[in-house]
């Protein structure tokens, strides 16, 4: 079996400071456990080398990085907490971090991030408050970073709001200060692949049996 613990991968980066992980409303053993790890694994990545390699062998990889670096703890995790760990750190790397959840919801249709800890969703047409929270302010820009930038935008102090597009369509509205007073803001209206039925519209409140018949006949 390899030895991690000195070699490093095409994909690791030298020594640095670690990325900091999204912190969760849990003040838990496991939960610091977590964050350590995910600081760990995300301060020896090599972002750059990533694009080069195949995504199931990176996923492979950060596997064997992981179990590496949680026999260094006291506190086991057992393989649904190690999974749901891998899936975060991957989520950071390839994803819109602590939104990609949310993204794969299929009930999900707008996201709101008012600040880096205030995330609601809308589901059938009502407004929900979640536990998602990113890490702070720098860690919300840098997700909006990195959907502008995919599209050949830029925000920051002399543009402080953009809208923008997901690969798969989901339209997507970023204000940031100073234009925003209280910190970065984003909105994600989740591209809708199936059309509403008439039974949507009625369950959602959108229309009412009168209406359907109006647009129906």
């Amino acid at each position: 079996m390899a030895d991690f613990s000195e070699a490093r991968a095409p994909w690791e980066a030298e020594p640095a400071a670690a990325v900091a992980a999204p912190e969760r409303p849990d003040d838990s053993p496991l939960h610091d456990l977590k964050t350590r790890i995910h600081r760990r694994l995300l301060g020896r990545l090599n972002l750059s080398n990533l694009d080069t390699l195949d995504r199931s062998q990176v996923d492979s990889e950060i596997r064997k990085v992981v179990h590496e670096l949680l026999a260094r703890e006291s506190v086991p995790l057992n393989f649904e907490e190690r999974e749901e760990l891998v899936v975060q750190v991957l989520d950071e790397i390839f994803g819109l971090g602590p939104l990609e959840p949310l993204l794969k919801d299929a009930e999900v249709s707008d996201i709101l991030v008012n600040t880096y800890k205030q995330v609601f969703v809308e589901k059938g047409g009502r407004l929900h408050s979640t536990d998602v929270r990113f890490k702070d302010d720098r860690h919300l820009l840098q997700i909006i970073d990195r959907i502008v930038s995919a599209v050949g935008r830029r925000i920051d102090e002399s543009s402080p709001m953009v809208d923008a597009r997901l690969p798969d369509g989901s339209r997507v509205n970023a204000v940031i200060p100073p234009l925003a007073v209280d910190g970065p803001h984003m909105s994600i209206r989740k591209f809708k692949r199936d059309a509403l039925s008439g039974a949507d519209l009625l369950r959602t409140g959108s229309a009412t049996e009168q209406m359907l018949t109006v647009l129906e006949g």
